[in-house]
């Protein structure tokens, strides 16, 4: 059954940047976009490149491994070599903590 999970604080993130966290088992990179947060799989689909790693612009994230490139509001691939999109997750604020819902 879904749920919301607490992941970190709000300040544990600096804009423009992604973290990494284990949610209920599965690794989501999370990543604040001057104060709003998104949430997508933290590996590339293309060979598991680590996208909370990955550069930021606005609303794209870049894999650091093969320049893939997705859109962090629906997860889905803009180029590069991934054949598919990633997941994406709703993220909320409560008393200053990031929680995802998974």
């Amino acid at each position: 059954m879904a749920g919301f999970e607490k992941v970190a604080r709000a300040g544990d993130i600096p804009s423009g940047q992604g973290k990494e966290f284990e949610v209920d088992g599965k690794q989501i990179a999370i990543f604040n976009i001057d104060g709003d947060y998104r949430a997508i799989n933290n590996a590339c689909p293309h060979v598991g490149g680590p996208l909370s790693e990955g550069t930021v612009e606005g609303n794209v994230v870049t894999c650091p491994w093969h320049r893939a490139t997705f859109d962090l509001t629906n997860g889905s691939t803009l180029g590069g070599p991934s054949p598919t999109g990633v997941a994406c997750y709703t993220v909320r604020i409560m008393d200053g903590e990031i929680e995802v819902e998974v």
